[in-house]
């Protein structure tokens, strides 16, 4: 399987965001710690969402349902004009794609999508970026800006910066700004259409663009997600993934 449909994947995951709303804080500026950026706490959660995809002359639409369940599983699962296209279970394991129309399937491990990306990923940076969460825990190393409406969280993993944009009032990331060193790599997810979900803020529209080098030259991918549903669970939600024998593993 090549890399657009995993790029698609983890391009849609960084849209299902959703964090407390809070009126906004006063502290002591000097003191970086103290800023207290909301990040959402659940058990499960589910969303049904309109993507569409760009890639170079690539111009993909589809539905998506997205089912979560904390610190274990994310599971999505793709249609387009009513017909079930691909499914998707993201584990603390490995990512595992089933692409029902060509009956085949693939299985990523951390450790080469890490190596692939030149970016720690593991099932915990996943799912941050799926709740909107810091993707970067915080640290003593974090450098701290205020703006005129919004606090500028800097941060690094290895040879990645990482700028986190912060309502001054909402305390919810609506901008990260990812940017690879000794490259043109960059990220750029932006949140916004933000609507009460029970006791959170819940972006309902979102964009990200991704500038890469290839061996073919630059290209850019850019990703447009409008959710027609988002929900915090109190139930149980079921994950249903089972490969058949005749698929074929790529």
């Amino acid at each position: 399987m090549n890399k657009l449909p995993l790029i698609l994947i983890v391009s849609l995951l960084i849209f299902s965001s959703c964090s407390k709303k809070t009126t906004g804080i006063k502290w002591n500026f000097l003191d970086k710690n103290k800023l207290d950026v909301q990040q959402v706490d659940f058990d499960y959660f589910s969303g049904k969402a309109r993507i569409d995809f760009k890639n170079g002359d690539t111009d993909l639409k589809a539905k998506a349902n997205i089912r979560i369940r904390k610190d274990s599983v994310i599971w999505i699962s793709f249609s387009a004009v009513g017909i079930q296209g691909a499914r998707c279970l993201i584990n603390q394991d490995s990512i595992t794609i089933m692409n029902m129309m060509k009956k085949e399937y693939s299985v990523f491990n951390y450790d080469s999508l890490s190596k692939q990306f030149n970016f720690e990923i593991n099932y915990a940076t996943i799912q941050a970026i799926a709740l909107g969460n810091l993707v970067v825990p915080r640290s003593k190393n974090d450098e701290v800006e205020k703006k005129e409406d919004f606090y500028l969280l800097k941060q690094k993993q290895g040879h990645i910066d990482v700028d986190n944009y912060v309502n001054s009032k909402t305390m919810k990331v609506e901008r990260i700004q990812m940017t690879e060193k000794g490259s043109k790599n960059t990220a750029e997810m932006k949140y916004s259409d933000f609507q009460m979900l029970e006791k959170h803020a819940f972006p309902y529209s979102g964009l990200v663009s991704i500038l890469y080098s290839t061996k073919k030259g630059t290209l850019n991918t850019v990703i447009e997600l409008e959710y027609s549903k988002a929900e915090i669970e109190d139930k149980e939600l079921k994950f249903p993934f089972s490969i058949p024998n005749k698929y074929e593993r790529k």
